[in-house]
């Protein structure tokens, strides 16, 4: 056992030392993440020198399960396909373009217009799609109407992060849980609806105390070039298919459908969409930048983290954990230990292996509002620190390639004080849950 839990610490300082000091590695003209090979070798060595009982990791991996991370990985993955997809022909880029155009003569009217449609896109496609997408955009117009990036920056992180949270697909995390103690998608919206309200609004009211100042100061007049959809058939093609996916997605506990099936289908179908008409017009760039930016490199990260994490499992570190939480007698203070432990914890190991370790401590609970209250967690976690989630280290690497100050130590400051606002607000909002 101590040898397994010294790994997986050696691990995880590894793969941060990895994330802050060598995020990339350039092979000739290949670049690559490197924050999941030090996940990897130590899962390699658990499982090469059966450091631990294995049978129950087999069981998972090898048959039909809710907690199989295969069928997870499927799932975000192709959900990630559909947005990148419909990114891809413009749309995201166009839509953002009219707003700010229609509402470039106050910095108010355009920080909350610019909230509103974040918020509404990243709860039906992605979160790390709505940042590749509008950081760059931000970029733009701030430098033509030479106003400061940073409120919209933050404003558009912190949106995207928190809304996320509305529905089981917005992020792993969720996928995740409520794949594990199988939630339906209507269930979850029913509980998740008013809290994922709450992180929002709490979130947005710290952002504007925050960065008041900055917003009330006057837009210089400003032109932005003309954005077009790149492909109006595609678009459509790429709506319908995301549309329909939502859809049934909603109904599938009720047509008794996999979640994973559906995004499955859906995914090739349009994949097979791109590929016919790459072939029929001899360009085949819409299907290989759609391809080229699915999320590859969380294949390794979850799958060995996911190793890792049974590893430790099978000498009851999780379940001890358990019974530690467990002693709190009241239910109110179980959920907010519950919640600001989850939120924490992403920070220390990131938010995805929080998920899995925090799986682990839960199945031994039917209490299915410490689930929620670990989503929500999840989603919130990425807020504090640039490591709490993917999307942070994402997010960081894209400024510093634009020359945006934005430091590790402004992005705790603000996160912190985000963070807070949130919490308190949660910790009347739990009650409902």
């Amino acid at each position: 056992m101590v040898l397994v839990l010294i790994l997986s610490v050696l691990a995880i300082l590894a793969m941060f030392i990895c994330i802050i000091k060598y995020p990339i590695i350039k092979i000739k003209n290949f670049n690559m993440d490197s924050f999941f090979l030090p996940l990897l070798l130590v899962a390699l060595l658990l499982l090469g020198f059966n450091l631990f009982d294995k049978s129950e990791f087999i069981s998972i991996i090898t048959t039909k399960s809710s907690v199989n991370p295969i069928t997870i990985l499927i799932l975000f993955i192709c959900v990630s396909l559909l947005s990148i997809a419909l990114d891809e022909t413009g749309f995201f880029s166009y839509i953002a373009n009219i707003f700010v155009t229609k509402y470039k003569k106050s910095q108010y009217q355009l920080f909350f217009i610019l909230y509103a449609l974040i918020s509404v896109l990243t709860v039906f496609t992605s979160n790390d799609i709505v940042i590749l997408t509008f950081t760059p955009f931000i970029l733009y117009f701030s430098k033509r109407a030479n106003i400061n990036p940073i409120p919209y920056l933050v404003m558009e992180f912190v949106a995207a992060n928190t809304y996320s949270a509305i529905l089981p697909i917005g992020n792993p995390t969720n996928i995740y849980l409520t794949a594990l103690f199988n939630i339906d998608f209507i269930s979850y919206v029913k509980v998740m609806a008013l809290p994922a309200l709450i992180i929002g609004l709490s979130s947005l009211l710290a952002i504007f105390l925050l960065f008041r100042k900055d917003l009330s100061k006057k837009i210089e007049t400003f032109e932005i070039d003309k954005a077009e959809i790149k492909n109006k058939p595609l678009c459509i093609i790429s709506l319908i298919h995301l549309f329909i996916t939502t859809i049934l997605l909603a109904v599938s506990s009720y047509i008794n459908l996999e979640m994973w099936i559906i995004c499955l289908v859906f995914a090739i179908s349009l994949t097979l969409i791109l590929l016919g008409f790459s072939i029929y017009h001899k360009n085949f760039r819409y299907l290989t930048n759609t391809l080229i930016r699915l999320p590859y490199n969380l294949i390794p990260f979850i799958l060995s983290m996911f190793t890792i994490i049974m590893a430790l499992d099978s000498f009851d570190i999780f379940y001890n954990i358990y019974t530690l939480l467990d002693k709190i007698d009241s239910v109110y203070l179980q959920k907010l230990a519950y919640l600001i432990a989850s939120t924490l914890s992403c920070n220390i190991i990131n938010n995805i292996p929080m998920t899995l370790a925090f799986g682990s401590i839960l199945s031994n609970t039917t209490n299915l509002s410490l689930v929620y209250v670990s989503i929500i967690g999840s989603n919130i976690g990425s807020l504090l620190t640039p490591i709490g989630a993917l999307a942070g280290i994402m997010w960081i690497r894209i400024l510093k390639y634009n020359d945006v100050n934005y430091s590790f130590t402004k992005f705790m400051k603000n996160g912190f004080i985000i963070t807070i606002f949130i919490l308190l607000a949660l910790s009347v909002g739990i009650i409902f849950i």
